[in-house]
């Protein structure tokens, strides 16, 4: 009965009921991706998220929030446009992607919402049907580049969502509606490239004196968080897991070594052993669905299953492009996410290897999600998926 009240069967639901109310408004036409566009992952079999990953890397009052996004409007915006082009080449979605992606500190899914803002810019489209069919080709395009990234996907499909999202566009003259479409793509890309900071506004309220965190892996937001409780001088030592078998946490614990703060590193296996010395979780997430459980990095959710069962409450930080119209049901319920494992030794052929990147985290062993929206409780993340989808 939980499905029927998810947030995919409620925006479905209400699609259907309102299609004869919305037969004037903008339609997509399904189309292939140009040749030009469709450039898939090099290792099809190895997911490219992953594969790049270690190398690249309860409700708020509105005044809360408030602040936390004035504070944030406080640091300038110092990030620089892609290069232009200048070689005469037709433009490509996914080599603008590409040129965003190379930088360390933007997301994937920023990468690919301000690439899909250059569609629209550099588009020769003379119709507002004709822009639309483009943005979604594009759009397709990205999300096909690899599947197996949910962020990737989800950011593309709330780029769709949030500039196309009115049927007055259809009755503007078409250089004023395409301004506006501009106007749009680069707020929604300025929104998603601060929720970072935003989130570690919020979080790091939570961090108090004297207190141990447990970290799984490397997020970039989290250590955003973590970066921000340090430098308001707030004292607090950081337990990292090893991360394998990319070895991600050994880069955090790098990183907030170089910002003075205590660190101390684990190997995966010794989560348990080590929680009753911990005060909270904070780990990351790939993607938020519906139930409001996540899906990240494989290991967290025994982590969680330890917090759990010792009461101490786990964070997750993860911005709104990470919310997915997804609803797994258990672990083998999501599309496989594969990542290369080197073990340091031979390993016979007749001996099965476990390849899978990422776990499923059921709501119920979740506290709290910081995100840009708010701090949420899992339970409140349908709702906010159907804001954000409709």
């Amino acid at each position: 009965m939980m499905w029927w009240r998810s947030a995919s069967f409620v925006l479905d639901k209400r699609r259907n009921d309102d299609v004869q109310a919305e037969s004037d408004s903008l339609r997509l036409s399904p189309s292939t991706t140009s040749m030009a566009d469709t450039v898939q992952n090099p290792n099809p079999n190895v997911s490219a998220y992953y594969e790049t990953r270690a190398a690249h890397h309860a409700v708020v009052t509105s005044d809360w929030l408030a602040q936390a996004q004035a504070a944030v409007g406080q640091h300038p915006d110092d990030l620089p446009p892609p290069k232009v082009d200048d070689s005469g080449n037709p433009f490509s979605v996914i080599d603008e992607f590409n040129c965003w992606r190379k930088q360390p500190d933007l997301a994937e899914a920023v990468a690919a919402i301000r690439a899909l803002a250059s569609v629209i810019r550099s588009s020769q489209a003379t119709t507002m049907m004709e822009l639309e069919i483009e943005l979604k080709k594009a759009s397709d395009s990205l999300k096909s580049w690899d599947t197996t990234s949910i962020s990737l996907t989800a950011g593309c499909d709330l780029f769709m969502r949030y500039v196309t999202r009115t049927s007055a566009l259809e009755y503007e003259n078409f250089n004023s509606a395409k301004s506006r479409l501009i106007e749009r793509a680069e707020r929604f890309g300025e929104i998603s490239y601060k929720a970072r900071r935003i989130i570690a506004m919020l979080g790091q309220d939570f961090i108090f004196d004297g207190c141990t965190i447990l970290v799984h892996g490397f997020s970039r937001v989290v250590f955003e968080v973590l970066k921000t409780a340090a430098q308001n001088k707030k004292l607090f030592r950081v337990f990292c897991t090893e991360g394998r078998p990319d070895r991600t946490g050994l880069r955090l614990s790098n990183e907030l070594a170089k910002l003075d703060v205590p660190v101390k590193l684990l190997i995966d296996s010794a989560v348990a052993y080590t929680m009753d010395e911990v005060d909270m979780v904070f780990v990351g997430a790939d993607g938020v669905v519906e139930s409001g459980g996540i899906i990240n990095m494989m290991g967290t959710y025994q982590i969680a299953l330890v917090a759990h069962s010792m009461n101490k409450p786990v964070y997750v930080a993860a911005e709104s492009y990470k919310f997915a119209r997804l609803y797994p049901l258990d672990q083998k319920d999501m599309a496989p996410a594969l990542r290369p494992i080197d073990f340091g030794v031979p390993i016979p052929s007749k001996v099965e290897v476990e390849t899978s990147a990422r776990d499923y985290t059921p709501p119920q062993y979740l506290t709290l999600l910081f995100t840009d929206l708010g701090v949420l409780s899992p339970s409140v993340v349908s709702d906010e998926l159907i804001q954000l989808y409709l």
